[in-house]
C-alpha cells in the first residue's frame, strides 16, 4: 500500500481524533457546541442490534466480491445492483438500531416533517402562510426541519400521507429506497464524464460508503438522491449519452429547481453542474434545464411561496438557535473532520490522488488546451467541484455542526475518487470503508 496514501488516511484519522478531543474540552467547559460526541451529532451508544448479522454480511460480500463483479457485470445490472447493495447496506445499518428506532421512529421527532402533516389538509394557504411559521417567535412556529427548509421537503411526506403511505415506516422506507439510488447516479454520470473503467473501480466504494449510516434514515439522503439525478441526468445531455439529450436536459432542470426547493444549501449544486458543462465544454443543455428550473420555481412562487424570503427567514431562525452560541472557529475544521467520517479514510487517499492530479487536469481546462483527454484529470475536476462546493458551505457559517447529515449530497460523490486507487489494495481500503460505518453505528447514537 502507497505510502502516501497511508498518510494521507492517517492525517484524516488524526483530524477526527483532534476534533474529537478539541470539541469535548469545549463542550465541556461551556456547552457550545451542542452535540455529545464532537464532531458529530451523537451520543456514545455502544450496542448491537437486529442488522447487525445483515450488515456484516453485506459488508463481507462487497469487499470480497465487489471489485470483481463490478469488472464484469453488463453495465446495466452494474448500475441496479449497485442501488440494491446500497440500499441493502443502508437498511442494515440503520436496523442496528431496531425497525422503530433506526428507521420508523427517524422522522417522527419533534423536530421533523411527520409532526406537521395534519397542518397542510388545506394546501394552499399552508403554502401562503409557510414564511409566516419560520421563526421560532413566531405563532405556531415549524419545527426545526420544516422551518429549516422549503416546502417541498415537508411536501413529500403530505404526499406520501395523501396517497396511503403515511406514517413513519412508510417515510423511513421513502428515504432509504429513493436515497440509495444515489449510488446508481453518481455511477451514470462517472461513465459519461469519465469512462466505464472509471465508474466500474468506483462502483464498490460508493455502495459501502459510511455515509450511509445517515442515509439510513434522514430526508437529507432523499435530498442527495435528487441532486445527484439532477446531475447525472444533465452528464447524460451534454455527452449525448442518451438518445433523448433534450428530454434529459429538461429532466434534469426540473430536478435541480426541486433540490433548491429541497434545501435552501443546495443551490450549491450549481457549481457541480458548472464543472459538468465545462468538462464536456458544451451549454448545449443549458437552456432547457434553465427553463425545468424556472418552471419548479414558478408553480411554488405562483402557489404563494417566496424562496427568498424563506430563505432570509431561515437565517434569522438558525441564529435564534443553538447556531447562535456554536463557535465557528470551531466547526470551521469540525465540519471537515465529519467528511472524514461520512466519506471515510480510502475516500481520504482517494483525494490525495485527485488533489496531486489536480494542476494537471485545471491546467486542461484552458480554451486552448482542447478537451480533457484522461479520465483521471476529468475525475479529479469533478471531485474538485465536490470540494469547492463543501468549502464555500463550510465558509458560509450556515453549517456549524450536523453536517454528517446536511452535506449528504456532496459527500455521495467523493468516494469516486476511490477510483484512482490501486487495483491490488482495493479489498483492503473496502474494509477500511465498512469497518468504519460499523463501528460508528454500533458504538454511537446518531443524531436525526
Amino acid at each position: 500500500m502507497c505510502r502516501l496514501d497511508l498518510a494521507a488516511a492517517a492525517a484524516g484519522a488524526l483530524l477526527v481524533i483532534v476534533a474529537a478531543v478539541v470539541g469535548t474540552v469545549i463542550e465541556r467547559a461551556n456547552g457550545s457546541l451542542h452535540v455529545n460526541w464532537p464532531p458529530l451529532y451523537a451520543s456514545w451508544f455502544p450496542h448491537l442490534g437486529p442488522g447487525t448479522p445483515a450488515a456484516l454480511v453485506v459488508a463481507a460480500v462487497v469487499i470480497l466480491h465487489g471489485p470483481s463483479l463490478a469488472a464484469r457485470l453488463p453495465w446495466r445490472r452494474l448500475v441496479l445492483a449497485g442501488w440494491a447493495a446500497g440500499m441493502a447496506w443502508t437498511a442494515a445499518l440503520a436496523l442496528i438500531d431496531g425497525w422503530r428506532t433506526g428507521i420508523a421512529g427517524r422522522l417522527t421527532t419533534a423536530y421533523e416533517y411527520l409532526t406537521v402533516i395534519r397542518r397542510f389538509d388545506d394546501l394552499g394557504p399552508a403554502l401562503r402562510g409557510f414564511t409566516q411559521h419560520i421563526l421560532d417567535n413566531a405563532p405556531d412556529h415549524w419545527p426545526a426541519h420544516v422551518a429549516g427548509h422549503p416546502p417541498a421537503a415537508v411536501l413529500t411526506f403530505v404526499g406520501l400521507d395523501r396517497i396511503g403511505l403515511g406514517g413513519g415506516g412508510w417515510a423511513g422506507i421513502w428515504c432509504i429506497t429513493v436515497g440509495t439510488s444515489a449510488v446508481a447516479a453518481v455511477l451514470i454520470a462517472l461513465r459519461a464524464l469519465t469512462d466505464e473503467p472509471t465508474a466500474r473501480r468506483a462502483a464498490p466504494f460508493l455502495v459501502l460508503a459510511p455515509a450511509a449510516v445517515w442515509v439510513g434514515t434522514s430526508a437529507d439522503g432523499y435530498f442527495a438522491a435528487v441532486a445527484a439525478w439532477s446531475l447525472a441526468l444533465l452528464a447524460l445531455a451534454a455527452t449525448r449519452r442518451t438518445g433523448h439529450p433534450a428530454a434529459a436536459a429538461l429532466a434534469s432542470g426540473l430536478l435541480f429547481g426541486l433540490t433548491c426547493y429541497l434545501s435552501y444549501g443546495l443551490t450549491l449544486v450549481a457549481l457541480i453542474a458548472a464543472a459538468i458543462l465545462l468538462l464536456t465544454r458544451t451549454v448545449r443543455p443549458l437552456p432547457l434545464a434553465a427553463a425545468g428550473a424556472a418552471l419548479v420555481a414558478a408553480v411554488f412562487t405562483l402557489a404563494g411561496f417566496s424562496w427568498w424570503e424563506g430563505y432570509h427567514l431561515l437565517v434569522e431562525r438558525y441564529y435564534q438557535g443553538a447556531a447562535a452560541v456554536r463557535p465557528y472557529a470551531y466547526w470551521v475544521w469540525g465540519n471537515l473532520a465529519c467528511t472524514v467520517l461520512i466519506t471515510g479514510l480510502a475516500t481520504v487517499a482517494g483525494l490525495r490522488r485527485v488533489l496531486v492530479a489536480a494542476p494537471t487536469a485545471l491546467r486542461g481546462l484552458r480554451p486552448s488546451a482542447g478537451p480533457l483527454r484522461a479520465p483521471s484529470d476529468r475525475l479529479a475536476v469533478l471531485v474538485l467541484a465536490v470540494l469547492l462546493a463543501l468549502l464555500v458551505a463550510d465558509l458560509s457559517g450556515m453549517s456549524k455542526a450536523e453536517t454528517e447529515r446536511i452535506w449528504l449530497p456532496f459527500a455521495v460523490w467523493l468516494p469516486a475518487a476511490c477510483a484512482v486507487l490501486p487495483d491490488a489494495r482495493r479489498r483492503t481500503w473496502l474494509t477500511a470503508q465498512a469497518v468504519l460505518a460499523l463501528l460508528v453505528n454500533h458504538l454511537l447514537y446518531t443524531g436525526w
